[in-house]
């Protein structure tokens, strides 16, 4: 197993240094999730931080009455920052995690996290850059919930799922959006038939072919 972990320590995370990757191999396990498996939950206290190694994982804020509102994916490379952020100060999440593809991730003890930040200087640098990116990721979601309508919130959406997928095809139905973006089907159906109109995208049978120029 040590020897996966070296493989997408190597492949996915090429700027950790040698030693980073030597403690990171000694003391975490990988961890193969099956897609649409929950593996964060709101109010859980969490044992590990996750390092996308493949696939992807989908949070989601949750309200009080059980609605979930999409935020962002996690993609190879990636590594949660709120759950980062849960285990240095030994809080709940705050978010829900799910994966929406088969998805490994090395799995990075709550124990470790203050030794890595002060020893491995390439680990530093990793949590801040990944601290950046969520926030400015934020600030979009914010800014298409706050500023745009849901036409606009709608296209913002589909353009980021084409961009995760790298293809002009997504396997997704019209409810799924529904649900990422808090709104009904019947909103979702109009405003898709509109961009089909529109000439920027051709319905199918559970998935959506991009056709405008991104």
């Amino acid at each position: 197993m040590s020897e996966d972990i070296s493989y997408y320590l190597d492949s996915v995370f090429p700027d950790f240094e040698p030693e980073l990757k030597e403690r990171l191999i000694k003391d975490c396990i990988l961890k193969t999730i099956p897609a649409g498996e929950v593996i964060m939950r709101t109010g859980q206290y969490i044992k590990h931080t996750l390092l996308i190694g493949s696939g992807r994982v989908r949070l989601y804020r949750q309200g009080d009455d059980g609605q979930e509102a999409f935020i962002y994916d996690l993609e190879p490379g990636n590594a949660c920052a709120l759950s980062m952020i849960c285990n240095t100060r030994q809080e709940a999440s705050e978010i829900m995690a799910k994966t929406v593809e088969d998805t490994v991730a090395v799995m990075i003890p709550i124990q470790l996290m203050d030794e890595l930040m002060q020893k491995y200087k390439t680990w530093y640098y990793f949590v801040i850059a990944n601290y950046r990116a969520r926030f400015e990721e934020l600030l979009l979601v914010f800014d298409n919930v706050v500023f745009k309508g849901m036409d606009q919130r709608l296209e913002f959406y589909l353009k980021n799922q084409f961009s995760n997928s790298k293809g002009s095809q997504i396997f997704i139905t019209h409810q799924e959006i529904a649900n990422d973006l808090n709104t009904s089907r019947e909103v979702i159906s109009r405003l898709l038939k509109k961009m089909e109109q529109d000439r920027k995208i051709k319905l199918l049978r559970n998935s959506i072919e991009w056709l405008a120029r991104m």
